[in-house]
């Protein structure tokens, strides 16, 4: 997504907190992929009101909120049409595992292929979803399927919504500095589409529905004794804020998993990030204006305009977010390794550059992911 980079800082220079660069996992290569099935938001709208309109008191109020959440377009798991035809959980969760399968497997050919790599490359794979369930887990369909070796490492993560792009990174990291030979593979597969409780008209079902999309996002990392370019990953820190747990999540009903999405998620960021910020880079003798690249996940609108209050962020700081919001909606755990990815494409990040990329998710919790070029 062709979006300017916006440098904070004139330069970024190496802090003197930082572990030897031989020890350093780096990001290798990031892709992005999309299902095949793509429907514009007015098109979605219209759908939504054929659904809803005869039971909602207020259609005109329901558009008004799909509108606000300033998504253009969405790429969806199934036609359009066929959402109509799904009348259970087991019949939804059918589909996000034989679709998860799908664009997990395109994503994870074309990081390898960006990175030079085969299947049989892989040490580890990581993979995270809050959109769907299966066991064996989407990872473990995969082993065949590309061909990934036999002993082959295996950590699926369910349930950290929002968060797990970022917390997958650094998870992945970690487990890079004890292996700095090996390479793992981070997969975040969301199909949100699927999760749709047609019965459900509550306002945060309503703002779910026109927001979040379906997307897949693969990203290769590799330890720092094989490391070969690309930025590194110096350091993360996990924040949990307690007593937050019914600012976001699911409640697993009868038709699946039912959206718990509090008005409260841009006060709990205003709140709290900035101060987590601060702390996290004056571990590492850097301040925020030494910050020269923000990656931040499409919480939505709100979400993102909390972020530019918390940290004071210059206009454009984040307009890669606001673009891959606009562009794709919020992919849940893929959005911010989406915006990762239209960072590392556009090749703006020199030598020396610093960049922060942060997630928000159900907790309520946060994660830092500091990086250095």
């Amino acid at each position: 997504m062709p979006t300017p980079s916006w440098p904070l800082a004139a330069s970024g220079l190496a802090s003197t907190c930082v572990e030897p660069e031989s020890a350093t996992p780096t990001i290798a290569a990031v892709s992005r992929v999309l299902p095949s099935h793509y429907a514009d938001q007015e098109t979605l709208i219209a759908a939504f009101r054929a659904l809803w309109g005869a039971r909602h008191y207020n259609v005109e109020r329901l558009e008004q909120l799909h509108r606000a959440v300033g998504v253009g377009g969405r790429w969806l798991a199934l036609p359009i049409d066929e959402y109509a035809r799904i009348g259970s959980f087991a019949q939804a969760n059918a589909a996000w595992n034989r679709v998860a399968v799908d664009v997990g497997a395109e994503a994870t050919r074309a990081a390898l292929d960006r990175a030079g790599l085969t299947p049989r490359d892989i040490d580890h794979v990581f993979f995270v979803t809050v959109t769907g369930l299966a066991t064996p887990s989407i990872d473990a369909r995969l082993v065949n399927r590309l061909g990934l070796r036999p002993d082959v490492k295996r950590t699926p993560i369910f349930g950290l919504g929002c968060v797990a792009g970022a917390a997958g990174l650094a998870r992945a990291a970690d487990y890079l500095r004890g292996f700095p030979h090996q390479t793992a593979l981070l997969l975040s597969v969301e199909l949100c589409s699927l999760t749709l409780q047609r019965d459900d008209l509550s306002i945060a079902n309503i703002i779910a529905s026109g927001l979040f999309g379906d997307g897949a996002a693969a990203v290769i990392l590799r330890g720092g004794a094989v490391a070969t370019g690309g930025p590194r990953l110096s350091a993360s820190r996990s924040v949990f804020y307690p007593d937050t747990e019914y600012v976001m999540g699911w409640d697993f009903v009868d038709g699946g998993f039912k959206v718990v999405l509090s008005a409260d998620v841009p006060q709990v960021i205003e709140r709290h990030v900035g101060g987590d910020v601060d702390a996290f880079l004056r571990a590492h003798d850097l301040d925020r204006k030494r910050l020269r690249h923000v990656v931040a996940h499409t919480g939505g609108p709100k979400v993102l305009e909390a972020l530019e209050r918390a940290l004071s962020l210059p206009p454009g700081a984040l307009e890669r977010s606001w673009a891959s919001l606009r562009e794709v909606g919020n992919l849940s755990s893929a959005s911010v390794l989406f915006v990762l990815g239209d960072l590392l494409d556009a090749r703006v990040a020199r030598a020396g550059d610093v960049g922060l990329l942060a997630a928000m998710g159900p907790g309520f919790c946060s994660e830092l992911v500091l990086l250095r070029w």
